[in-house]
């Protein structure tokens, strides 16, 4: 997914009368015509009518000089035209106002000292508030630019961040993928050599489990039961090779199978097993598999009666830090990845992570 550019973002610009701008333009007209009430000696709908008639006109005002002109010169900021447009237009708007609602009378309101009064009284209102208003509004619509230009700068961090991760991932499975083929072709290689008769069988059977599993190697995540079914399969090729010196066992339960398991994790610990554990014993020696939910979180573990963990610490190392780090970005700091000796010989690796059902 490609993230645009926060400085390709244009401003958002409200509707010319939107709600948000006319509510507190409405709220204040009203709290006017009350304090206004007791003095005013005409009839009180035409004094809310003309409030709100001169709210809705500066508002107007307010969103036109927001748009217009398109581009103004250096020395001028749009917000200093819009509170000077906004203060300029109360007298003319205010005039508009009382034509409109004295329409029809026998003379012109200018010439009624009472309307006249009243007129100028408005107009005094409107210069002391509706400038400050406008002040007000640009505020507001400044915090929430702000807000939503930190919102986009912090949705584009969290895509670069899954990027990346996704990017260290197949990195980190690049390097599992050449190490996991290359061991088991070079199993392979041993039975040709010594001329096995169960060497074509065993390739047979590889050509067959790589046709399954290649494809998986891609995926930065499947399910326990796919998993569990990849490591059934290396461990029958292993036991095809040195059938006298590997057995083998897998116990996972029902409501473990459905679960997520990052790409080839039990995999990594059973192939350790085999190859630093089984491979260099002359007595050989059993792999156990067991996976388990318990409370909200699956536990795997892979046990080996092999030569144990003081043997085998250099080359254990490097496929078992890509494994951690595999887990870490899957899981962050929710998964665990424990080793533990076995007596009189072995190594016992525990995994645990949180228990989440695979995507469909």
């Amino acid at each position: 997914m490609s993230v645009s550019p926060i400085s390709a973002q244009l401003p958002t610009i409200p509707p010319l009368l939107s709600w948000p701008r006319l509510k507190p333009a409405y709220i204040t007209s009203l709290v006017l015509s009350l304090i206004w009430l007791p003095a005013w000696q005409s009839s009180y709908l035409v004094l809310i009518a003309r409030l709100l008639m001169i709210s809705t006109a500066l508002v107007l005002v307010f969103g036109i000089f927001e748009r217009w002109p398109a581009r103004l010169p250096g020395w001028l900021s749009r917000w200093v035209l819009q509170v000077a447009a906004v203060a300029g237009a109360v007298p003319f708007v205010a005039a508009i106002v009382y034509g409109l609602t004295t329409f029809g009378d026998a003379s012109h309101w200018w010439l009624d000292k009472g309307r006249l009064s009243g007129y100028g009284a408005m107009c005094i209102l409107g210069l002391l508030i509706a400038p400050w208003m406008a002040i007000a509004a640009l505020l507001k619509q400044i915090r929430g630019e702000a807000q939503r230009q930190a919102l986009a700068f912090e949705l584009e961090r969290s895509q670069l961040e899954r990027n990346a991760l996704d990017a260290r991932m197949r990195l980190l499975q690049a390097q599992v993928e050449p190490h996991f083929l290359f061991n088991t072709l070079a199993n392979v290689r041993e039975l040709v050599d010594s001329g096995s008769p169960q060497a074509s069988a065993v390739l047979a059977s590889l050509i067959a489990y790589l046709r399954a599993a290649v494809p998986r190697l891609h995926e930065s995540a499947t399910t326990l039961e796919q998993e569990l079914q990849l490591v059934r399969a290396y461990l029958e090729l292993m036991h095809m090779r040195m059938p006298d010196r590997l057995q083998y066992s897998l116990h996972a339960d029902d409501a473990a199978l459905e679960l997520r398991c990052p790409s080839m994790t039990l995999l990594t610990l059973v192939e350790n097993a085999v190859r630093h554990g089984i491979d260099p014993s002359e007595e050989g020696g059993r792999i156990d598999v067991r996976v388990r939910v318990q409370n909200g979180r699956l536990h795997a573990q892979v046990a080996d009666t092999g030569v144990g963990l003081q043997a085998t610490s250099d080359g254990l190392g490097t496929a078992l830090s890509t494994l951690r780090e595999r887990l870490q970005l899957a899981f962050g700091g929710d998964a665990q990845l424990r080793l533990t000796p076995l007596h009189p010989h072995g190594l016992c690796a525990e995994l645990e992570f949180r228990a989440e059902r695979a995507l469909p």
